[in-house]
């Protein structure tokens, strides 16, 4: 896998992506505390259009991120985008924010999320961030990856993106 980052007039590529999913166990989150609960989600994946769970709406809110000043690293193999990673410098003052990570199926469990949210780590401490902060899909794999990550859920979600995402679990990284 090659990790390098992706221009503006790449950010379709995230077609590539297949983030269909079988989902047992999901979250939802009181303050820090996280309650599980069983769940039958078959994701199937982002669907073609402009509407919600969307490519186009996908690939809008990539680019209001890059418009934010941040930054999106794409991991191939080969050709083939096999996972993205959207980082946004400046969520406040001195918290950065994971705006997007997203691996394909076919790619899952083989270090591809890790790369990608090492090489935004990186980025995070060469802006200076003294955290980061990230919106996670209520999913055990997703929760899951981001604890393993070091991160923690919030009682204090950023107010923007606790109403743009308000069923998400919002976690934070000291870093």
């Amino acid at each position: 896998m090659q990790l390098r980052v992706l221009q503006a007039d790449e950010l379709e590529r995230i077609r590539d992506i297949d983030r269909s999913e079988t989902i047992r166990l999901g979250y939802r989150q009181s303050g820090t505390e996280l309650i599980e609960m069983p769940v039958r989600w078959d994701d199937g994946g982002w669907v073609d259009g402009d509407g919600e769970h969307s490519f186009g709406q996908m690939i809008r809110g990539a680019r209001e991120l890059l418009d934010l000043g941040g930054t999106a690293i794409g991991s191939f193999d080969g050709d083939r985008l096999a996972g993205i990673a959207i980082y946004r410098p400046r969520l406040t003052e001195s918290m950065a924010q994971l705006g997007l990570l997203h691996v394909s199926r076919t790619y899952r469990r083989q270090g591809v999320a890790s790369a990608l949210f090492d090489a935004i780590l990186r980025l995070a401490h060469d802006d200076g961030a003294t955290q980061l902060y990230v919106s996670a899909t209520p999913t055990g794999s997703a929760v899951g990856f981001y604890q393993s990550k070091g991160f923690t859920a919030t009682a204090t979600p950023h107010p923007v993106l606790l109403a743009e995402e308000p069923d998400d679990i919002h976690m934070i990284r000291s870093l």
